[in-house]
């Protein structure tokens, strides 16, 4: 069975109609030339040469709808080629939840999109308001409604730690995402940058983000909500580059941001149990997730009054604790 990988086309930030209160396109892809058709091309020829997996092409990095038309329709027809070869699935594309229309989605359609990511990042308004989305969580649900009526897979992100978001609030994003019944999400830590009105934001102590730590801990609540909606989560957190911790100035950005969440979801199974005595099995792939990133779960747990006895059982799925 072949793996699933994406073959991603950066098009940093054009076409954007708001300028976010997050936002540094160039930063966060690393990115600032406009990618050409044959840009495309070769970066999907470059892909195909590596057997074993079975590929989608993905405009990600700005509002893919809100660029010029001709210029969208030229990446567009460009992938198209591939897709009616077969040599890939479909296409993939990124945009903005007020960027799309009936006479968008049947252009899409006709050039063999297959999948629409909507950023949403939050759905409450007050939040939207205050980092300068531009739009509102009604837009959200207007537009992923008549994305699913096109029969596109539909994708969501959400942001945590934005400007004016608190934890109750981003439970509360996740739980509305999960009504509309998306495909799949993603899952963006705040992070603060260079240019962008978080700094002036930070830098005069009328925000404070939330650190990967806290992050963590606050994803490690969303994730069960997503996983018990049968709701597949394709990233947790920022993809690192040079670019972005050249810029990034604080916020929940980590390498293994991922490895974070997983932690900490180990940590909060064995808080639910009351203090005391414990021998907790586990499969060898998640020791290092049980025990925390320096240990960090071990003292946690010795804290608040655990004492525990790990031991090996590679009969157990990864992820899972037998906690005795």
């Amino acid at each position: 069975m072949k793996k699933k990988g994406n073959i991603s086309i950066f098009v940093p930030h054009l076409g954007c109609p708001c300028q976010c209160s997050f936002c540094n396109q160039r930063t966060i892809t690393g990115k600032n030339r406009q990618p050409t058709a044959n840009d495309v091309r070769t970066a999907v020829d470059t892909a195909l040469k590596r057997k074993g997996y079975s590929y989608e092409i993905a405009f990600f990095g700005g509002s893919f709808t809100a660029i010029d038309r001709d210029y969208m329709i030229e990446l567009l027809s460009a992938a198209y080629e591939y897709v009616k070869t077969g040599e890939v699935d479909g296409i993939r594309i990124s945009t903005r939840p007020d960027c799309i229309d009936d006479e968008v989605l049947e252009i899409l359609k006709s050039y063999g999109v297959t999948s629409i990511e909507l950023g949403a990042q939050s759905m409450d308004d007050d939040v939207l308001k205050a980092n300068r989305r531009g739009h509102s969580s009604k837009d959200v649900c207007n537009t992923s409604k008549l994305i699913k009526e096109y029969g596109f897979e539909l994708g969501l992100q959400m942001m945590t730690g934005l400007y004016k978001d608190t934890e109750q609030k981003a439970i509360e994003t996740a739980g509305k995402i999960i009504t509309l019944n998306p495909s799949t999400v993603r899952i963006y830590p705040t992070v603060v940058l260079k240019g962008t009105h978080l700094e002036q934001l930070y830098n005069s102590c009328e925000y404070t983000p939330l650190n990967p730590d806290e992050s963590a801990q606050l994803c490690a609540k969303l994730v069960p909500m997503f996983e018990k909606a049968g709701i597949k989560i394709i990233r947790l957190g920022l993809q690192s580059s040079p670019e972005l911790k050249k810029n990034m100035i604080a916020g929940g950005f980590h390498d293994s941001f991922g490895e974070l969440v997983k932690s900490r979801l180990l940590l909060n199974k064995i808080l639910e149990y009351p203090a005391g005595d414990y021998q907790i099995s586990v499969n060898s792939r998640s020791l290092s997730q049980l025990k925390g990133n320096g240990k960090s779960n071990i003292y946690a747990l010795i804290e608040r009054g655990y004492n525990v006895k790990i031991v090996i059982d590679n009969s157990l799925s990864v992820d899972e604790l037998r906690i005795e």
